[in-house]
Parts: C-alpha cells; structure tokens; sequence
C-alpha cells in the first residue's frame, strides 16, 4: 500500500486487448504530475499472475474476460501469492454478480470502461490508498438489493447470502475495505 502523497504507484494492467492497455497508458502519462507508473502488462491470467509475481505492483487493473480464465480466477491467484496487492476489476459488463463475484475474489475495485480518465486516475490513487471502490451505479444496485428494493436474478442469488455476508457486502458497497 501507498504511504505518502508523492509516492509513485506501480501498476499493473491485465486486459487481452493491447488497445486497451495502451490507452490506458496514454491516460496515465498525459498526467501533470505522474503519479503512477505502469510496470508489466498481461493479456492472460497465466501471464498475469508470472508477472505479478517477478514485479510485485502496487496495483492490478485487470478486466473480467481473458482468453484463459477470468479476472476474477487472476484475481483470486494473485492474492494468494502476494496478498498485500491492490487489485480493481475494469470491465464494459454492469452485471450485479460480476460485482458480486470481484467482492468474493477478493477485489478492492469494480469500475466500468466507460469510466472518465481523470476517474480512473483517482479510483486507482483511492485503492492504492487503502480504500475500495465501486462503480457508483452498481454500488446502488448492489444497495437497493441488500435492503429488499429489487426483484431481479442478481437480488434472488444475493438471497443465499447468510446475514454476515449481506452485511460485509454493503460494507464493501459503501466504501470500505475487505
């Protein structure tokens, strides 16, 4: 985690599109004051988690679908073996069990790609702070569902939560860490 304000915040971007990764990296050089710095890039999750391991970053923003797994599977391997990484699920899917399914794999962050530069720089400073973030319409959704206000597929899979798990994912709703 992050400690100081000048600190500069290694990252890693995990997405099979090439195109993605390197708008992404253009986002974050066109920055005034830099503060974060791209250190290894991967197209799988096999690649994600070898890469994760030899750099170590601070942060990974992986997305959900890759050509051998999910982000959640790359998600899940890379904080079994480094458990102190920050990791953010981006993705173009506003789907309530994908949200759902980056809390249980242990993500700090679920954004979505239609998301504005100046946003994604401040959700990856806010997760390598320490803190955990969510797209704010999911984070509704996700709300409204835990207190009884939808009656969708996402709310009817939320129903097997136990009382602690319901209670842990408005938690993590709200802001706070896992």
């Amino acid at each position: 985690m992050i400690t100081t304000a000048h600190s500069t915040i290694s990252l890693m971007l995990v997405d099979d599109s090439e195109l993605v990764r390197r708008g992404i990296k253009d986002v974050l050089s066109a920055e005034v004051d830099p503060v974060m710095q791209v250190v290894a890039e991967a197209g799988t999750v096999a690649d994600a988690v070898a890469e994760c391991l030899r750099t170590k970053p601070d942060v990974v923003l992986v997305d959900i679908r890759l050509p051998d797994g999910t982000g959640f599977d790359a998600c899940r391997r890379i904080l079994e073996h480094l458990p102190e990484t920050r990791i953010v699920i981006l993705t173009s899917y506003s789907n309530d069990n994908y949200v759902y399914e980056s809390v249980t794999s242990g993500a700090h962050g679920y954004l979505m790609k239609e998301i504005d530069p100046r946003g994604l720089v401040q959700a990856l400073q806010d997760v390598a702070a320490g803190r955990s973030i969510l797209d704010s319409e999911a984070t509704g959704r996700v709300l409204r569902m835990l207190r009884g206000g939808g009656a969708n597929d996402a709310s009817t899979a939320l129903s097997i939560l136990s009382h602690q798990e319901r209670r842990v994912l408005a938690l993590v709703a709200d802001g706070l860490t896992n």
